[in-house]
């Protein structure tokens, strides 16, 4: 019989997004009636190729319980730590009790509300049978520059080949598992998922989606995000 491989879903929601300038952590954020962190949920319960979500949570989150999915039976919860490395591999090591090394892991971000399934759907079928597995994203398009500590231009940077990287981040469970430990262990800084990867001596692949996949980072984002969640 087939050894069938499962999806599942890790949503690090332990951060305080100290640029958004608010008492309330980010992804609590309102956003088009309802909370951010609600929108991004909903996108990843309603994919019907995930078999569950399992979000991290500060120790200290006093927001959680009054959202509409903090009872829901297809949504697990786990203690987020200090850096969002920290708490994906506290959901990951959770998730090891139920789940299988080779199953898919899609770590998305809280403050991403506008995710597309269809760019779900993309990421699992180019991955699939990935060796490796990889993340979401889009080409640069615009020209870059590099400044100073002043905001001074010191030099254009060729944007052929430079992605902006977005999540999800889809990865083997024990393979993912075991390049965060390592990268934690060496003390090595990791801002996502395939930054962990690429660590390890793995080279996960580029999966283009939609630039509508947003971070909820600043203010003005939340207008932004109400406009795109209307289409």
């Amino acid at each position: 019989m087939e050894n069938k491989v499962t999806y599942w879903a890790v949503v690090p929601a332990a951060g305080v997004g100290r640029r958004m300038g608010s008492d309330i952590p980010k992804q609590y954020l309102p956003l088009d009636s309802r909370l951010v962190i609600e929108h991004t949920l909903q996108r990843l319960l309603d994919h019907p190729r995930i078999e569950k979500t399992l979000v991290a949570l500060s120790p200290n989150d006093e927001w959680w319980p009054d959202t509409a999915y903090a009872n829901h039976a297809d949504i697990m919860t786990v203690d987020g730590g200090a850096e969002r490395c920290h708490s994906v591999l506290n959901a990951l090591n959770k998730l090891s009790g139920v789940a299988k090394n080779d199953d898919w892991v899609l770590v998305h971000d809280a403050a991403r509300p506008c995710l597309r399934s269809g760019d779900i759907d993309r990421l699992i079928e180019q991955l699939n049978n990935h060796p490796v597995g990889g993340i979401l994203g889009v080409p640069v398009r615009d020209t870059m520059k590099r400044a100073d500590a002043l905001g001074q231009i010191t030099a254009t940077v060729c944007r052929e080949g430079l992605w902006h990287a977005f999540t999800p981040q889809m990865f083997r469970l024990g393979m993912l598992c075991r390049a965060l430990s390592q990268a934690i262990e060496q003390e090595k800084p990791v801002t996502d998922e395939a930054s962990a990867m690429e660590l390890a001596g793995f080279i996960p692949e580029l999966v283009e989606g939609h630039p509508d996949n947003i971070k909820i980072t600043r203010p003005e984002d939340l207008a932004l995000a109400a406009f795109y969640l209307q289409y």
